[in-house]
């Protein structure tokens, strides 16, 4: 849109929203979700129906390792195409929307709906792009990311793109123009989603808003080693986003990269220091292990675990709803309690096939799972303080995998908006 921020990492997008619809049916939750609760997206499902909806464009990751994924794909893709043969979108070219989303505790999220630039996106440890992971990315849970992208006419995003702009200097001064701008949407969102709104910027706040991105990208040059954006939700999605375009380049020319659709993938960017982001532990619960054992395999594994809590890395497991325990790693090797769990959990996992890992949004809900069977243990693991994120990541490169979470389950994103990256 002007040539002073072409190189900025998130820029305008040809935005796709719904219409002559029912919103509340059309938006559903992030398809990674409430895997261990298949009752969830039956309600989901029951409550949709035949109406229009992105739940018929999304495989939900309890259904990845079925029996039809193959076809479910295709059945996606044929939706997505069917979809836009029937002029199901309206398309806002150049856009960005402000987003206000009031979750059910009252607190009130806001964001900005616009594109990342892959190019400038690494998921690699030791990164020094502009955008990177928060977490290690674990290479086999791309693929079948990369399975429903990879021919999808277009795309439905659920990541969450953080800044670390203290002042609060790029988003929140949009709360009071709202009046200047075009609203677009505004409703509640099913099953404990809270309610969103979302407007259409002018073209004047879109500038100001760049003006504001690339003075935050000069600062962060100097103070945290260029990193402008971290990953706060939705890692591995951007991952397939960026195997996604990696592969498209290999089949063409490189003055053609500029202007493949692919390039981009559609977020939301979300300040790191809104006072409704929380920043949630996420639990681990294991099954298909006799709890004992699995216990007694942790504490084999460090030479310096004991039983109970001490000085040291405190692990709480809770194996059924009465049954509770600690153990404390007390030279542990890692920097956080996940990682030093985490690294144990690999190591089982890789030497007991039938051990499984599920990780849980909720402490309540990971104790529930652990409480329902007598194969299963749930570990419970510390918050973690977000104001360390961006620090951690230059220093440390990304952290274990699944160390915090952006909010509760049902707080994540909902599919809503949408973007062509197919010509």
């Amino acid at each position: 849109m002007n040539d002073l921020f072409d190189n900025l990492p998130f820029q305008p997008a040809n935005i796709l929203l719904p219409r002559d619809c029912d919103l509340s049916l059309w938006s559903v939750i992030a398809c990674d979700q409430y895997t261990s609760r298949p009752e969830y997206w039956q309600r989901v499902e029951d409550r949709v129906g035949r109406a229009p909806s992105t739940l018929r464009m999304i495989l939900p990751e309890s259904c990845l390792e079925g029996p039809s994924v193959e076809t479910d794909i295709m059945e996606i893709n044929n939706t997505m195409s069917r979809y836009l043969r029937e002029g199901r979108f309206q398309e806002y070219p150049d856009s960005m929307i402000y987003v206000e989303r009031t979750l059910d505790n009252g607190k009130t999220r806001r964001g900005l709906i616009g594109a990342v630039d892959l190019e400038q996106y690494d998921y690699e440890p030791g990164a020094s792009s502009a955008i990177r992971a928060t977490e290690g990315v674990v290479m086999s849970r791309v693929p079948p990311r990369v399975a429903v992208r990879k021919n999808a006419p277009i795309e439905l995003p659920h990541v969450m793109l953080l800044v670390d702009d203290p002042h609060r200097m790029i988003i929140e001064p949009l709360s009071v123009r709202t009046g200047e701008m075009e609203l677009l949407y505004d409703f509640d969102l099913m099953e404990g989603g809270g309610h969103i709104r979302g407007w259409l910027l002018t073209q004047e706040l879109k500038v100001w808003v760049l003006r504001a991105l690339s003075t935050r990208k000069n600062r962060v040059e100097q103070d945290l080693d260029g990193l402008l954006f971290a990953v706060g939700d939705g890692n591995h999605s951007l991952a397939a986003a960026k195997e996604c375009y990696e592969r498209r380049k290999g089949m063409t020319s490189p003055e053609q990269w500029p202007a493949l659709p692919s390039r981009y993938a559609l977020c939301e960017l979300v300040n790191l220091h809104d006072d409704s982001l929380e920043f949630e532990p996420i639990h681990r619960v294991v099954f298909g292990v006799r709890p004992e054992e699995l216990l007694d395999a942790l504490v084999d594994y460090y030479p310096s675990a004991i039983q109970g809590r001490g000085q040291g890395h405190v692990l709480p497991f809770v194996i059924n709803r009465w049954s509770r325990g600690e153990i404390t790693v007390t030279r542990p090797d890692s920097s956080l309690p996940v990682g030093t769990l985490q690294g144990f959990l690999d190591a089982y996992t890789a030497s007991h096939p039938r051990a499984r890992v599920d990780y849980i949004h909720g402490a309540e809900e990971a104790q529930s799972l652990a409480g329902e069977r007598e194969d299963a243990v749930a570990f419970l693991l510390p918050p973690m303080d977000k104001g360390a994120l961006f620090p951690t990541v230059v220093h440390d490169g990304a952290l274990p995998r699944k160390t915090f979470s952006v909010g509760r389950a049902q707080d994540k994103r909902f599919y809503l908006e949408a973007r062509k990256i197919r010509k």
